[in-house]
Formats: C-alpha cells, structure tokens, sequence
C-alpha cells in the first residue's frame, strides 16, 4: 500500500511545471486521499530514491512555508532550486504564493 501510494504522488509531483509549486494537502485530494497531506510529506522525504527523479522541492505547506527544506542535504537546497526555477522565497515561505500555486485539481 506505502509503496503504490508513493508512486500515485510521485507520478503526480513530476507533473509540477517548472517555476510552480504545489501543496502536500492538494496533492493528497487530487489523488483520492484527502486528509493524507502528511503521508505526502513523508512521500517528498523519500523521494531522492525515487527514478524517475521527483522534484520535491515543489512542494510546500498549504502557506507556501517551506517545511520540508530540512530533508535535503543542505537545507538550503530547497530554497536554491526554487529560487533556480524562479520563484521566489522569502523568509522561508513563497513569495505570491497563491498565484503560482499548482493545484492538480485544475490544472489536469
């Protein structure tokens, strides 16, 4: 179950455009699974094994805080590939974040 319930997030996350982000609470209702935001979140803190690569550092609190940047290697990288792909942080937490906010529920 663990397991086809990462890959159903994982499919879903590489789907997050570039310069985008999405949300663990969002990705879990799009698949069929609300209330399982932080199963998503234990998803992304596996997701370096995953391959294809899954771009993790897409996803953030339903804030746009990013609460997840202490599982990559430095803490800093999350905010880097962002930053990267053009979107901004600020104080730990995304700049307009509902303007750039990836909600596969509308988007797909």
């Amino acid at each position: 179950m663990e397991t086809n319930f990462y890959e159903m997030v994982y499919e879903l996350v590489r789907l997050i455009p570039a310069g985008r982000v999405s949300s663990y609470g969002a990705i879990a209702k799009s698949i069929g699974a609300g209330g399982t935001a932080r199963m998503v979140g234990y998803a992304m803190r596996h997701a370096g094994t995953a391959y294809p690569a899954v771009p993790a550092h897409r996803v953030v609190n339903s804030s746009g805080l990013l609460t997840g940047k202490f599982h990559f290697d430095p803490p800093e990288a999350m905010e880097e590939r962002l930053a990267a792909e053009g979107v901004q942080v600020k104080d730990n937490k995304v700049v307009d974040f509902r303007n750039i906010h990836w909600d596969p529920r509308e988007e797909l």
